[in-house]
């Protein structure tokens, strides 16, 4: 785990995705790439999330994949069968983190509050995310669990352009998660020019 969150902390931004169509991963992978950002979660929102994993690590075998929004130990099975380097979920489920650690897999759960922390580090985790990161709290709340628990975060959920250098400034903090430069319309109309430049301006604006 220690070496992928040194691959993520240097990717400052992880694009979270939800892909309808698996054939768009590539063009989508490319253009992302190409602005800066060679990493994505790819959400299990859509039936098309396996496969548009697959594709993505048979065209680019060195981007960093997470699968996300894994909620059941058959979505975990069907992420690392597809190739994933992680794997996030939107909660703290045990059942989901200890299948994670049994089949050797890094997951990075949820938390947003004091108690799923402690539950989280009962299990060994030290590396969690904050979500829904705006609507719990977000900076300010970061700092108060970060004043007392020794672990990381990678918040998501109503990060933006607006606040994302304010996350990535706490030094709990890791890398952070957003969709703003993969926005669902684009995706679905191939808009791929677009992504790679809202990609690199989210980059070079850190």
């Amino acid at each position: 785990m220690s070496t992928l969150v040194e691959r993520l902390s240097e990717l400052k931004i992880i694009p979270v995705i939800a892909i309808k169509r698996a054939e768009d991963a590539v063009a989508l992978g490319r253009a992302l790439i190409e602005g800066g950002m060679p990493s994505a979660e790819i959400t299990f929102r859509t039936p098309a999330a396996a496969q548009a994993i697959r594709n993505l690590r048979a065209e680019f075998p060195d981007m960093v994949i997470g699968a996300g929004t894994v909620l059941t130990t058959a979505q975990v099975d069907e992420a690392i069968e597809a190739g994933v380097d992680f794997v996030v979920s939107p909660g703290f489920n045990p059942t989901t983190v200890r299948y994670c650690q049994q089949r050797g897999m890094p997951i990075v759960p949820g938390v947003n509050n004091p108690s799923l922390v402690e539950q989280a580090m009962e299990m060994g985790l030290n590396t969690l995310k904050f979500f829904p990161a705006e609507p719990s709290g977000g900076v300010a709340m970061l700092k108060a669990l970060s004043a007392v628990y020794p672990v990381k975060f990678m918040p998501t959920g109503g990060v933006s352009p607006q606040n994302v250098k304010q996350y990535l400034g706490l030094g709990s903090v890791f890398a952070c998660g957003g969709t703003w430069m993969v926005p669902g319309d684009l995706i679905d109309a191939g808009e791929w020019d677009t992504i790679r430049e809202l990609a690199r301006e989210a980059m070079a604006a850190l």
